[in-house]
């Protein structure tokens, strides 16, 4: 710890965060490094964003993670966006810059980063189905597409914002939108089905965002969701043959670019991960 007893503070705004590992995770981290930062999660009401944003500043808050509903709405209250954050049109990670804030999205990098790893997918032969179009389903088709994917289908229950994805990422790769009926005809050419959606996550464990019977062997089915560690969505995939990728490995890397760009010290991904699987 430093002279003085002080903590950098950093955190995560999101509404609710209850149920968040994200302190854990990070709290793990610094302390296996002997760093003097602290990890606070802090549920902001959407009316209250724009004062959190502004508090990071008046609070000397060194960053914060964004989380579900305020990655598309806080970009309005940064100073600056970088790239991969600007394409995406979401921020998942604030850096506070001597007073400067600067939004980033470590979602998608740290998606693909984990599904490669852990399924050893070639994404250029992949026909890809991702399940939703909100700020999360942003960052894994862009990184996706960035990273190769050369098909990949959208639903979403509301057609249009399908639609305005899609047209997102068309510069990077074929894109289209479909909907739920339609997938019947279209799952045997998929190679990889994603869900960005909270269908299944605690504590509805026990709901589905996608007819299962349409799963088939060889398929790979990767849920972001990481509580419970193996959806129902990814169980009825295991038992119909279908290759499991569940989301662990996405939130423990999208952690560890964000710890990486707070410190500039490389994060102790083994250690983040151990202390996720122990809660």
């Amino acid at each position: 710890m430093e002279k003085g007893g002080h903590l950098t503070l950093t955190g995560l705004f999101g509404h609710p965060v209850g149920h968040s590992r994200s302190p854990q995770m990070h709290n793990a981290a610094f302390a296996a490094l002997g760093l003097p930062y602290v990890y606070v999660a802090f549920d902001v009401h959407p009316d209250r964003l724009r004062t959190a944003a502004e508090s990071i500043r008046a609070l000397g808050i060194r960053g914060v993670n964004v989380t579900i509903p305020h990655k598309v709405e806080v970009m309005k209250y940064l100073d600056r966006i970088a790239p991969e954050a600007d394409m995406i049109g979401a921020v998942n990670t604030i850096v506070n810059e001597n007073g400067v804030l600067v939004g980033h999205n470590t979602d998608g990098s740290g998606y693909v980063r984990s599904l490669l790893e852990e399924t050893k997918l070639n994404l250029a032969d992949a026909k890809v189905l991702v399940l939703g179009a909100g700020g999360a389903a942003r960052a894994v088709v862009s990184a996706l597409a960035m990273k190769g994917a050369g098909d990949i289908l959208i639903v979403n229950r509301t057609r249009e914002k399908g639609d305005e994805l899609a047209r997102r990422i068309s510069s990077l790769c074929k894109a289209h939108s479909v909907t739920y009926d339609d997938l019947p005809e279209l799952m045997q050419d998929v190679r990889l089905v994603v869900n960005t959606t909270s269908v299944g996550m605690y504590p509805q464990i026990e709901e589905c965002p996608l007819d299962t019977s349409l799963l088939h062997e060889g398929l790979v089915v990767s849920d972001l969701i990481y509580n419970p560690l193996e959806t129902r969505l990814l169980r009825e995939a295991r038992l119909r043959g279908a290759i499991p990728h569940g989301g662990l490995g996405m939130f423990v890397y999208q952690g560890a670019e964000a710890f990486t760009l707070w410190t500039s010290v490389e994060a102790p991904v083994a250690i983040m991960r151990k202390a996720i699987k122990e809660k």
